[in-house]
């Protein structure tokens, strides 16, 4: 590109080159454990070492079911035991995968925590969820930060 611009895009999967293709299907085998060298993927994908090593640094899968149910909830909980495991208990039941926990030190008998998790709009709606956990023991406040 000129003066080395570096963009990033979005294309279908259907217009791309089968190398490329076996490239993101190499790295995942690599990030779940399925291969334990790179090498070894390649071989059970089809392709040469080279040309694993020539795009793995620049070709990402995008799942947008991923980015599209993730929520940062933001609660005050009261400085007691246990306060904290039943709001990751609760999230637990509630179906969702928690991606972050930031707690701060409390302060005047109170904590900050800022959640982010990611959830299935099937099964539930953010107001639902930020309902839910308001109703744990220890809670004092329960906002949504960002997500839809």
């Amino acid at each position: 590109m000129a003066g080395g611009e570096n963009r990033l895009v979005i294309v279908s999967s259907e217009v791309l080159p089968e190398v490329i293709m076996k490239v993101l299907e190499a790295k995942r085998m690599r990030a779940r454990g399925e291969a334990s060298t790179s090498a070894e993927a390649c071989r059970a994908v089809g392709i040469s070492r080279g040309a694993y090593y020539k795009y793995k640094d620049c070709v990402f899968n995008y799942d947008e079911r991923l980015t599209n149910n993730i929520l940062s909830i933001y609660l005050i909980l009261r400085d007691e035991k246990g306060v904290l495991s039943s709001i990751i208990s609760k999230l637990y039941e509630l179906g969702t995968n928690i991606l972050t926990i930031n707690q701060n030190i409390p302060v005047d008998s109170v904590a900050t925590v800022t959640v982010s998790v990611r959830f299935d709009h099937g099964q539930l709606s953010p107001t639902e969820l930020t309902r839910e956990l308001s109703k744990v023991g220890g809670v004092v406040d329960v906002k949504l930060i960002s997500g839809e």
